[in-house]
């Protein structure tokens, strides 16, 4: 028996934020997607959204991140 492995590639996606209204909403809007709360990360010091998530899933988090007006 051949057992098929599919190794996804993670992919961390940034987005740069104005204030924290705006990156509370980021981040409700990407955990109502689905995306776990531990792959995503509030970088206060830099003013970043950053998610971990499969290389595929990355298109939808850029759509999600300028729904919401991150850079």
């Amino acid at each position: 028996e051949i057992k098929q492995e599919v190794s996804l590639m993670s992919k961390t996606v940034n987005g740069a934020y104005r204030d924290r209204d705006q990156a509370k909403n980021t981040w409700d809007d990407l955990i109502a997607t689905g995306i776990p709360r531990d792959n995503i990360y509030i970088d206060e010091d830099a003013k970043l959204v950053k998610v971990i998530v499969p290389a595929e899933t990355e298109r939808e988090v850029r759509e999600i991140f300028d729904r919401h007006g991150l850079q």
